[in-house]
């Protein structure tokens, strides 16, 4: 919706500014300037529901809400707005009302120049503030209206010379109630026969006209009528249509001309033959319709007048009947009677009559007809549907000479017979030998001769005229139509013509189709020219394949009627992108898997068939190291993958199909790698076997001297590591204890002898089938403090190598100090001990004095080494503080 606002602010700041500065001194000149009219125009679609915003009118007038009292809108007119629009009396916004607003019927004279409006009075109250306001509502047209003929069946009459372009209105254009791009804006035909064409001509006042433009020449002796539909499309979106049957009728014009279907007849008459006998019947044909087909038969001027009058030729049937009577007393004499077949505007056809009259001497026998079939002229009416052997007619043949015996015999070419019957003497019959078939023969030409003895010929002609009736089923030129159409087709497609034939005549030949109780109701047909057409759009996803039934009945009484097998075939458009079974996938790997070996299976579809549906998978990003096998969809790695290097690869695969343009989707695949026992812990402090850390001998048990930090680039129980003692050397077996968990080494004992304490200790992981493991060195030198890190230094060299125990000391430790046994070489390692120890004092006292400068540096050297090493932090930070420890040892 749009609006077009009042009067602007700034000029209605001025007026207001006016009234407040004037209202005690002028109120009347304050009022009439805000009493000026206003007028509001707002545009609205036809068809929207009740409730709608159309416009507030308050607001677009900019009517401060804030007054006291309150600002009251009013309808004057009551009938309008209980219509169409419904006005809030507080904001004044304009609402639909419960009645759509429809614009045809609304303004049903408007043309698409004028426009549709409705116009609205609106009373701004109370009187303080009245205006009144001008609201004028266009309504804009909404394509709800398909084109619609004047007539369900058009006919059009084309004359059969018509030349090639020739052009014939159809008058009985479309119309659609809708305006401008809704209205009709094209034509076309269902099916033009390769004949026709339509063009559309648009006058001055916009209005189309649709034209039937031929295109080839015409024949109507070949065909006299041509139906299809005329399509009126409008210019919506989706694009409406209407309907109707277009009868093309093509009009005769004189063309041809009669033709003889004999051109030379030969007839034999007897002297004494009596007036009114049938001598000939002259038959003339003229392919074209009405009076151009009107025959006039007539004797050529060069036949005499006495010859005419002997013999009498009926101008409309062709009928040559003996009116005279012949001299039998004279000589044999031949008549040659010219006789010409008139058309309109035609040069006559000519045929010859030769009769030949035979002298009589006694009289030729007589032939006396008695018809049982029905006759009228000469000519009897045999239905087609009379069995064989139907009697036709008694000859009864009587001779001037009763001794004389006569020769009675049918001539002509037929299902007949003439033969004496059996209880009376010279009576014959005639009758059927075969049932008749108006479809083969519609007519047959009969002669009944009788001779004598002197060989005096009678002879009686007449026809027989076969009667139809609904003896023929309708024929489908093929009892199987299979058609094809691609999906997605638009509305009302033509997908095939059916045809079928009845040999029957007149209404009992006449075929109407219709669609067989198993089709679809999607699928249409025309019963008059059997056009089959689909309603709506095709989905072979839905369904690819349609068989149904197809019925041609004629109009005969009982009617009989065919069957044709429509089958239809939807053929694919890539309109269905690839699929994949999943949203994503996820795959879990372990780590080191063999390079291209299967990781997992990556499903997809595709609804189309054919090219269509092929699918083809690759990968977005990282293909450098990984691969799709595309027959399989299987997903490999190119090499082998290690979770310490990166243990999660997110892949994104692309599947596009091999349509024209190809059709794709894409989806995300995660490879999460399961980790493998392939790293042993690696021991982060202490960082050498060289490296020592000072203990005092004061230090209590229990205290916590140090601890062995290490770490696992696995996961899980692979990177759960236990810290054990292996092997120690120096000092007093048993001294020190390590917590298997956190590697902590605490003091089990006092320490009674000083010097250099070696601990080989074990980190080893908890994987599986094999732990790992690795070996650190931990010397803890035990004494007041470090006076020579030289000889430390030769003693950590000395002592690099550690022996390991058989028997582990803590397997002793379990049953306590007293189950401890000294081995031979230790009384010896005692008294070394000792005398090593007391040399040591010695040193110490003499080099006492010369140390007393350093104590304090000395001193504060020892308190950082004997602060405990574990702490609850960051690994990181645990180990840099220890490389710290080591450096200022």
């Amino acid at each position: 919706m749009f609006k077009i606002k009042a009067p602007s602010l700034r000029k209605r700041g001025t007026a207001w500014g006016l009234c407040v500065l004037l209202l005690c001194t002028n109120p009347p000149f304050c009022l009439a300037n805000f009493n000026q009219a206003k007028e509001l125009i707002y545009k609205l679609k036809e068809g929207l529901p009740r409730g709608t915003l159309i416009g507030a009118i308050g607001r677009d007038l900019h009517l401060d809400f804030t007054a006291d009292p309150p600002f009251v809108f009013s309808l004057p007119q009551k009938k309008v707005s209980e219509q169409y629009v419904n006005l809030s009396s507080t904001t004044g916004e304009l609402h639909t009302s419960d009645k759509e607003i429809d614009r045809e019927t609304l303004c049903p004279d408007t043309s698409k120049h004028q426009g549709c409006i409705l116009s609205l009075d609106v009373f701004v109250l109370p009187q303080q503030y009245f205006q009144l306001v001008k609201v004028k509502i266009a309504i804009e047209d909404v394509n709800d209206n398909r084109p619609r003929f004047p007539v369900e069946e058009i006919c059009v009459s084309v004359p059969e010379n018509a030349p090639t372009y020739a052009r014939y209105a159809v008058e009985q254009s479309a119309v659609d109630p809708d305006v401008g791009l809704h209205g009709v804006q094209t034509y076309w035909l269902v099916n033009d026969f390769g004949v026709f064409t339509l063009d559309v001509e648009e006058n001055e006042g916009g209005e189309l006209t649709p034209y039937l433009i031929v295109m080839e020449a015409l024949d109507r002796e070949t065909q006299a009528e041509y139906i299809t539909d005329i399509i009126a499309e409008d210019g919506g979106t989706p694009p409406l249509l209407g309907t109707a049957t277009l009868k093309i009728l093509i009009t005769d014009v004189n063309d041809n001309c009669p033709q003889f279907t004999e051109s030379q007849i030969n007839v034999t008459l007897l002297g004494n033959a009596t007036k009114g006998a049938h001598l000939a019947r002259l038959h003339a044909f003229d392919p074209d319709l009405g009076a151009n087909a009107q025959i006039n038969y007539a004797y050529s001027e060069r036949v005499p007048r006495d010859t005419r009058s002997l013999f009498h030729l009926d101008r409309v049937t062709g009928l040559i009947k003996l009116v005279g009577k012949t001299d039998s007393a004279t000589t044999s004499k031949f008549y040659k009677l010219t006789v010409l077949a008139n058309g309109p505007g035609c040069i006559p056809a000519v045929a010859t009559v030769t009769i030949h009259v035979i002298k009589v001497v006694t009289g030729p026998p007589v032939v006396t007809p008695r018809y049982i079939a029905v006759e009228k002229d000469g000519t009897v009416l045999m239905k087609e549907s009379e069995l064989a052997f139907s009697p036709i007619a008694f000859f009864t043949v009587k001779n001037t000479d009763i001794k004389q015996k006569v020769d009675c015999h049918l001539e002509g070419s037929g299902p007949f017979r003439l033969t004496p019957y059996k209880l009376f003497k010279n009576e014959y019959l005639l009758e059927t030998t075969e049932p008749l078939d108006y479809e083969q023969t519609q007519e047959y030409e009969l002669t009944v001769v009788a001779r004598n003895a002197q060989g005096l010929v009678m002879r009686l002609s007449l026809k027989v005229q076969v009667l139809d009736e609904n003896d023929n089923a309708p024929m489908f030129q093929k009892s199987l139509v299979e058609v094809s159409i691609e999906e997605n087709n638009a509305p009302n497609t033509f997908l095939a013509q059916l045809r079928a034939t009845d040999h029957d005549s007149g209404r009992r030949g006449e075929v109407t189709y219709h669609l067989g109780s198993d089709a679809p109701g999607v699928f249409l047909i025309d019963g008059v020219t059997g056009v089959l057409s689909v309603a709506t759009s095709l989905d072979r996803e839905e369904k690819e394949t349609y068989r149904f039934i197809v019925r041609a009945t004629d109009h005969g009484t009982p009617r009989k009627e065919a069957i044709a097998t429509v089958v239809l075939t939807v053929q694919d458009r890539n309109d269905n992108s690839p699929r994949f079974i999943d949203k994503d996938f996820t795959f879990f790997v372990p780590e080191n898997f063999p390079g291209f070996g299967e990781i997992g299976v990556l499903s997809v579809t595709d609804a189309d068939a054919g090219e269509n549906g092929w699918v083809a998978l690759s990968i977005l990003n990282g293909s450098d190291i990984f691969m799709i096998d595309t027959g399989r969809g299987a997903l490999r790695a190119k090499m082998p993958l290690d979770r310490e290097q990166q243990g999660t690869y997110q892949l994104w695969v692309e599947a596009a199909d091999g349509g024209e343009p190809a059709l794709s989707c894409v989806t995300m695949v995660t490879v999460l790698l399961l980790d493998v026992n392939d790293n042993p812990p690696i021991v982060l402090f202490p960082q050498s076997n060289q490296s020592y850390m000072l203990v005092l001998p004061s230090t209590l048990p229990g205290t916590s001297i140090t601890e062995v930090y290490a770490v696992d680039k696995d996961t899980g129980m692979n990177a759960v590591i236990a810290y054990s003692i292996i092997n120690r050397k120096g000092g007093e077996p048993g001294s020190f204890d390590i917590d298997p968990e956190t590697g902590n080494i605490t003091l089990k004992r006092e320490l009674s002898n000083r010097g250099l304490y070696s601990l080989l200790v074990k980190v080893s992981d908890h994987g599986q089938p094999e732990p790992l493991h690795s070996t650190v060195m931990v010397n803890l030198f035990v004494n007041e403090t470090v006076s020579n890190e030289s000889y430390i230094q030769s003693l950590l060299t000395r002592e690099s190598d550690i022996e390991v125990e058989e028997k582990p000391w803590y397997i002793g430790q379990t049953e306590g100090p007293e189950s401890y046994e000294l081995t031979p070489c230790q009384p010896v390692l005692v008294a070394l001990s000792a005398t090593c120890l007391g040399l040591l004092f010695i040193v110490i006292a003499l080099t006492s004095y010369i140390c007393c400068s350093r104590v304090q540096k000395h001193r504060k050297k020892r308190l950082e080494v004997e602060i405990p090493l574990k702490m609850d932090s960051d690994p990181l930070q645990v180990v840099d503080r220890k490389l710290r420890q080591v450096s200022s040892i």
